[in-house]
C-alpha cells in the first residue's frame, strides 16, 4: 500500500483576526460585514468581502453562534428521497434558504422509523429550525425539539402535533378537482390507488376525491391499497384490478410515481389500453410526468408558493421562535391533461 505525502507547506486557516489585521480594521467591523442585517457602510462591507475572497477567509458558523446564539442551520429530514418529487423540492428549498443566509444540513431517513433518530442527530448541531419532508415524528421527538427550542415545519405533510408548523398543498381540494375532471370527461366507475395509510397527503386526497364523486352522483370510488408512494407499489396495485367485480374506467393514484408504476402495470400485466380502456391521473406533476413515454395527466403541486411560504416562515421564526404555530394550506394547480386520460367526447 502506498502513502501519498500531503503538502507540508499548506497554509493554516485564515481567521477573522488575520483579515482585520490585513485591512487595518477592528474585528467587530469585519465581523459585521458578514451579517446581512448588520449596520455597516456598503463600501466598507464590499472592501471586507472582496478581501476575504482574495485571501480565502470564510466565517466559522459555529464560532459565530457563540456570540449570536444562532447557528443559522436549518436541519432538513427527508424520509422518501426515492420519490422524484422530493429531490425537486430539495433543490428549490436549499437554494431559497441559502439566499437568506441559512446553512442547510440534510439527513435522509428510511421508512422504518429512523426519522426520530435523524432528528436527534440534527439537534446535536443546535439548528435554528427543522424542516420535515415526507415523514411524521413521534410525540417524544417533537417534545425534544420543543425542549431544545427548535421550531419544526412540516412540508407537504401535516402533523398531529399542535406545536408544529405546516406548509401544505390543499390536498382535499386537489382530490375534488380530479373527481370533477373525471366526471366531466365521462368517467363513471372511479377508483383510488391509496399509498401510506397514515400520510396526511394520502388521506386528504382520498377524502376530497371520494366526497366529490359522491356529490356528483357516483358511487364512492373503489380503493386499492398500494401501501407506499412508489413505482413498485403502483405496479403491484395494477395486478389487483383483475380481482375487482367491475373494472373502473377512471383511476386517481395518490401521487405521480405511484401512477407511473400503475400505468406500466396496467399495460404490461393486464394488456389494457390507456386511455382507451382506463384513464389514469396522478398528483404532483414531477418531471417524469412530462416524458412522452408516460404523458401523465396530473395535478400540479404549487411548489413555488409552498417554498416561498416556507422561507417566509423561516425568516419570521428567526426573530420570533416562540410565535404561535400555524398551518398554511395552498391551493393546487389545475388538472394538467396529457395522454393518460380520455378527453370529453362531443356530440
Amino acid at each position: 500500500m502506498s502513502i501519498i505525502a500531503r503538502n507540508k507547506n499548506s497554509k493554516p486557516r485564515v481567521t477573522v483576526k488575520d483579515l482585520a489585521r490585513d485591512l487595518g480594521m477592528s474585528v467587530s467591523t469585519v465581523s459585521r460585514a458578514f451579517h446581512a442585517d448588520a449596520v455597516i457602510a456598503k463600501d466598507t462591507r464590499d472592501v471586507v468581502l472582496n478581501r476575504a475572497r482574495e485571501i480565502g477567509y470564510s466565517p466559522n458558523p459555529f464560532a459565530r453562534s457563540l456570540i449570536t446564539k444562532k447557528t443559522r442551520i436549518v436541519g432538513i429530514v427527508v424520509a422518501d428521497i426515492k420519490n422524484p418529487f422530493y429531490p425537486e423540492v430539495l433543490t428549490g428549498l436549499t437554494t431559497a434558504l441559502r439566499a437568506i443566509d441559512m446553512n442547510v444540513m440534510l439527513v435522509a431517513a428510511d421508512q422504518s422509523g429512523a426519522v426520530d433518530q435523524a432528528l436527534r442527530l440534527l439537534l446535536n448541531y443546535q439548528p435554528d429550525l427543522a424542516i420535515i419532508l415526507a415523514a411524521t415524528l413521534s410525540s417524544e421527538a417533537a417534545q425534544e425539539c420543543r425542549k431544545a427550542g427548535t421550531p419544526v415545519i412540516f412540508f407537504n405533510r401535516l402533523s398531529a402535533d399542535d406545536h408544529a408548523f405546516g406548509i401544505s398543498c390543499d390536498n382535499v381540494l386537489g382530490g375534488r378537482s380530479i373527481a370533477d375532471y373525471l366526471v366531466d370527461t365521462g368517467h363513471r366507475r372511479l377508483a383510488y390507488i391509496a399509498a401510506l395509510p397514515d400520510a396526511s397527503t394520502n388521506v386528504a386526497r382520498h377524502r376530497g376525491f371520494s366526497e366529490r364523486a359522491v356529490e356528483r352522483g357516483l358511487a364512492a370510488p373503489t380503493v386499492i391499497e398500494a401501501g407506499q408512494f412508489s413505482y413498485h407499489a403502483g405496479y403491484e396495485a395494477a395486478r389487483k384490478l383483475g380481482d375487482l367485480a367491475e373494472m373502473p374506467d377512471g383511476v386517481f393514484c395518490a401521487n405521480d410515481i405511484l401512477a407511473i408504476g400503475f400505468l406500466d402495470g396496467v399495460r404490461r400485466e393486464l394488456g389494457l389500453g390507456v386511455p382507451d380502456d382506463i384513464s389514469i391521473v396522478g398528483f404532483d406533476d414531477i418531471e417524469m410526468a412530462h416524458w412522452p413515454s408516460h404523458g401523465l395527466t396530473t395535478v400540479q403541486q404549487p411548489i413555488e408558493q409552498m417554498l416561498e411560504a416556507t422561507v417566509t416562515l423561516a425568516k419570521e421564526l428567526g426573530t420570533n421562535a416562540g410565535r404561535e404555530p400555524v398551518v398554511q394550506m395552498i391551493p393546487p394547480g389545475a388538472v394538467i391533461e396529457r395522454a393518460t386520460t380520455r378527453r370529453r367526447q362531443h356530440g
